[in-house]
């Protein structure tokens, strides 16, 4: 079936649009509208059935400067769904303003469908947008379909999203590539994961954290934290931002190896330059030395944070005040 029918445009102008609104809401129309309350009129507007009053409202809402949220199409439910419903969502959607409005609306639908587990009919919805004029889908369309996929290690599906990219004409991009990166280092299979790599390297895309993020947390997952270290220094090297959950996997395996003296040297190294950072970095590193009940070295790391004026949990504030300058805060490390 079809996702898309004809229809007639019908030209409003803007006046007649928010009168519209306002008999939908059966309210005024505020000054200054937010972007929950134009989630909430397009909610009323589908349960009503009123597709038109929700073609206006996500032109509108654009024009206003709100872009649409995870919580627009909010309406869609694995309850309520039909393709009926599904294929007036994506005929209103068919006759927005080209452009932003457009696209911004089908990135956010293909990510509700994917949340409710249907990426199969997100495919099919970015399949039929493409058979509409004036219109241009880009690799960030399927994003949330291969990160579904991937994530779910249904990789021989996310395959065929790949070939459905490359007939639209779309090439997979770096963050297309790294889903599946990602999840060949999760599972340890070096092997596809050195063939992705070879990918990106292939078609002249430049690598970014999330990339390195997969490497390193491939290298902690075989126990070659020397190999993670390498990686990290590259990042610093080549000043490529680093995420918080790469400095997280390091963190982990050197203390899966025991290793608490060089976890905190590794969290020290990358500390003065943002306090924030360096406040999580610290909770992380103490939080899991309590959880593997190594009281002495938490202790350490407390009190390196309360030196920094860095804020603890209230857990650890009450740990640190409970057996600081009871024995158990003395130095581990010289």
């Amino acid at each position: 079936m079809s996702f898309l029918r004809k229809h007639i445009n019908i030209s409003l102008n803007s006046l007649s649009t928010l009168r519209r609104l306002s008999t939908l809401t059966q309210k005024p129309f505020p000054d200054k509208p937010t972007a929950t309350y134009y989630d909430n009129l397009a909610a009323d507007a589908a349960n009503s059935g009123d597709f038109d009053s929700l073609l206006n409202l996500l032109n509108k809402r654009i024009k206003d400067g709100f872009y649409n949220t995870k919580r627009t199409f909010s309406f869609i439910t694995n309850t309520n769904f039909t393709p009926s419903l599904l294929n007036d969502v994506v005929t209103t959607i068919s006759r927005l303003n080209p452009g932003i409005t457009r696209r911004n609306a089908l990135e956010s639908l293909v990510t509700r469908l994917c949340k409710l587990r249907r990426p199969n009919d997100a495919l099919n919805v970015v399949e039929s947008m493409s058979r509409v004029g004036d219109f241009e889908l880009k690799a960030c369309t399927f994003h949330p379909i291969l990160n579904f996929l991937t994530r779910d290690r249904s990789l021989d599906h996310a395959r065929h999203v790949v070939v459905v990219m490359t007939r639209l004409d779309v090439q997979p991009d770096v963050t297309a590539h790294n889903y599946f990166l990602m999840t060949h280092c999760i599972t340890g299979n070096v092997e596809d994961a050195v063939g992705v790599l070879r990918t990106i390297e292939d078609e002249g895309l430049c690598v970014d954290e999330r990339t390195y993020d997969a490497l390193v947390l491939g290298a902690c997952r075989k126990g070659n934290v020397v190999g993670a270290m390498v990686l990290v220094r590259r990042m610093v090297d080549d000043g490529v931002y680093m995420l918080y959950s790469t400095h997280i996997h390091v963190i982990e395996a050197l203390l899966k190896m025991n290793c608490s003296e060089q976890g905190l040297s590794y969290v020290r190294c990358f500390t003065g330059k943002d306090k924030a950072l360096d406040c999580e970095l610290f909770r992380c590193l103490g939080g899991k030395l309590v959880e593997m009940n190594k009281l002495k070295e938490a202790m350490l790391v407390f009190r390196e944070m309360d030196e920094r004026g860095l804020q603890m949990s209230d857990k650890m504030r009450e740990i640190y005040e409970m057996n600081v300058g009871v024995g158990n805060d003395d130095k581990l490390l010289e």
